[in-house]
């Protein structure tokens, strides 16, 4: 089912920017940080990247998206039903307890937790990388280009200020799907 959805999305257009695991090992074990988060497509076109090279991702989405339909195939791509709306659900915690338990997956978090804009990265993805001792790798989907991929890896020192304004250096350039969705002043 993963092939087919990799050729599905290549199908439509898309470009992988995408090194080896040799090139890039930390893949198999990290959290991928991807953004602009600006539509739903997001989903289908993300996974497919880490798809592609063979990593098994474990995506956050919020539990709206899983019906008696939806879930089944959700869950086979990795998805992980998030309840935003509970301030008590310990998803940070989750995800954290995952990935000491699980070294061969990574966790994927889109920064700004939605598809509205945001003047600011929520801090979850950085305490779950944080707390779970491994490192942060920026994911990248470029609709006018129609290219996805990783860029830098980023070692959370523990400085979360510091540490996003690098990944916001990075994500200026790309294209969302929604450029109106996409706020950003250059602020953490």
């Amino acid at each position: 089912m993963r092939k087919i959805w990799v050729w599905l999305v290549k199908l439509f257009g898309w470009h992988f920017d995408v090194p080896s695991l040799e090139e890039r090992p930390e893949l198999m074990h990290c959290v991928v940080a991807v953004a602009p988060h600006t539509s739903a497509l997001d989903f289908f076109v993300g996974p497919a990247v880490l798809h592609s090279v063979g990593v098994k991702p474990r995506i956050f989405i919020k539990k709206e998206f899983f019906n008696f339909i939806t879930r089944p195939v959700l869950r086979k791509m990795g998805a992980v039903e998030v309840d935003r709306g509970n301030r008590h659900n310990n998803n940070v915690q989750f995800a954290v307890d995952y990935l000491k338990s699980n070294t061969d997956v990574c966790m994927v978090v889109t920064p700004e937790a939605t598809r509205k804009p945001v003047k600011r990265f929520k801090r979850g993805f950085y305490e779950i990388a944080l707390q779970a001792g491994v490192p942060i790798v920026l994911g990248y989907m470029d609709f006018k280009t129609k290219t996805a991929g990783y860029g830098p890896t980023i070692i959370p020192s523990g400085d979360f200020e510091a540490d996003c304004a690098k990944m916001i250096e990075f994500f200026k350039p790309i294209h969302p799907r929604h450029p109106e969705g996409w706020y950003w002043k250059g602020e953490c």
